[in-house]
């Protein structure tokens, strides 16, 4: 049997993937939140979040382009930085975050389920199924992916537009607030909402592991992340801006599910039951992208010895299974824990804290592949030089120095961040060392990487065929 990835999906379903995995139920949480804490002044923390995440969206299309591998953010640090780090970046930002995130998805949506559509039935039973049923359509192929993910996000965003219209034009059954609000009464304080408001777009690049299966990946690639960024902070601004207009601020901050308060607040029962299905939809397309791409990763670390090689097998449909089922089973494993121990917001951010070092990565790599391989061939370059990826490494810094206002949820969210991160590393360091029998930061040469799998690296020039343009050209 072929053990390749085809391609075979178009631009919707990246920008469907893109969009997908960063609108969820978490991040709807933490819209509502937000706005409830800073008002319409959250808009100033959105913004600067989105420019940060676009710019990490620039890094990942230009590494995408040199290295187009289902790895994703390993395959890229391979040739800079060397197993070890790559490994950590995948295991931590990836893996063991979306462990707790992917849970707590499954969490607010068996919670909302239980509370408007099934009372009678237990939240954790709704959420394992919904987790099952996901599984399946993976299981069965990127082509069911691609269309159930079309449906889930056009559905969500869809939804979220029309309510909060309905919401700014006050023609819903709902009665808007009578006093006015300050656009920003937090003042600076507004900056300690960075991360909070980062989280709102983090994820952008989960298009990338499915590198090898779309059809046109120089093109795609960058355009479905910059398309979903834009999408994004649009529905949001729309949505958050109505929520403010019919729910008194301290009641959204607190909630632990504002979007449904605003939902009703604007239609009544209608819009309960509405944003009831769109919770559905978010925690659909979100789960439905980390079953998809995280599986692609560990496939592609698997053909490179940094995982069993078990998660380096297809399925007859052409999935990694292996990845599938045991990314399905953790988060069924901690669906449980994920129900009291800690608040949902604290693992939220704990989590982008260990993103947001991956996106470091990212942008060192792009760094080092300009110095080490500049004849390397670049299908998209980010602009301006460096500009973007220095901005980008010293805002990600600035913000996880000040992911939160309140100092003991900052406490808590560094603790759980520096668990996942020491897991991580001690994991790492002993694969490498001892099952892979390399050196930590051994690199591999981008050559190697480019002729593995050529069919895969369909549209890309070779180094050695761009180099000899460049001598030619000068």
């Amino acid at each position: 049997m072929d053990n390749q990835l085809k391609r075979t999906i178009g631009l919707w379903p990246m920008v469907a993937t893109a969009v997908g995995i960063v609108v969820s139920s978490s991040a709807m949480v933490s819209l509502g939140q937000g706005f409830g804490i800073a008002g319409p002044g959250f808009l100033i923390p959105m913004v600067i979040a989105m420019v940060l995440n676009l710019f990490v969206a620039f890094s990942f299309a230009e590494l995408a382009s040199i290295i187009p591998r289902a790895g994703g953010i390993n395959h890229y640090t391979l040739p800079t930085m060397g197993p070890f780090i790559g490994m950590v970046s995948v295991l931590s930002g990836y893996v063991l975050v979306n462990m707790f995130a992917g849970s707590a998805e499954a969490h607010i949506a068996g919670t909302v389920i239980h509370g408007i559509f099934a009372p009678d039935v237990s939240p954790l039973v709704i959420s394992a199924i919904f987790l099952i049923i996901l599984s399946i359509i993976n299981i069965r192929g990127i082509e069911f992916y691609s269309w159930s993910q079309m449906i889930l996000t056009g559905g969500m965003i869809v939804s979220l537009v029309i309510i909060g219209i309905i919401g700014l034009t006050g023609t819903g059954s709902g009665e808007p607030l009578k006093t006015s609000i300050d656009f920003n009464s937090m003042g600076w304080g507004v900056v300690g909402l960075f991360a909070l408001a980062f989280w709102l777009f983090v994820g952008i690049e989960f298009v990338c592991p499915m590198a090898e299966e779309v059809k046109k990946p120089k093109l795609y690639i960058p355009l479905s992340m910059i398309l979903g960024l834009l999408i994004i902070l649009v529905v949001d601004l729309i949505f958050g801006n109505a929520a403010i207009k019919y729910v008194p601020l301290n009641i959204l901050a607190g909630s632990e599910s504002p979007h449904v308060k605003a939902a009703t607040a604007i239609l009544g029962k209608t819009g309960q039951i509405w944003i009831g299905i769109v919770t559905v939809f978010a925690t659909g397309s979100t789960i439905n992208t980390l079953i998809c791409s995280i599986p692609r990763m560990l496939y592609s670390m698997a053909q490179k010895g940094q995982m069993p090689q078990i998660f380096g097998k297809l399925n007859r449909w052409g999935s990694p299974w292996a990845g599938i089922v045991f990314l399905s089973s953790l988060f069924l494993v901690f669906l449980i824990g994920i129900s009291g121990s800690a608040s949902i917001t604290t693992f939220i951010l704990a989590g982008a804290f260990c993103w947001m070092i991956t996106y470091i990565v990212a942008h060192l790599n792009v760094i080092i592949m300009r110095v080490k391989y500049p004849n390397a061939a670049r299908t998209f370059k980010s602009p301006l030089g460096l500009t973007f990826q220095i901005i980008g490494i010293f805002g990600i810094i600035y913000m996880m120095f000040n992911i939160f206002p309140d100092p003991a949820v900052k406490q808590q969210i560094y603790m759980y961040a520096v668990i996942f991160l020491l897991i991580t590393v001690v994991y790492s360091a002993i694969w490498v060392k001892f099952a892979m029998k390399k050196k930590l930061f051994e690199t591999t040469p981008i050559e190697e990487l480019l002729k593995e799998g050529s069919d895969s690296s369909e549209g890309y020039i070779t180094l050695a065929e761009n180099k000899n343009k460049t001598d030619v050209q000068g």
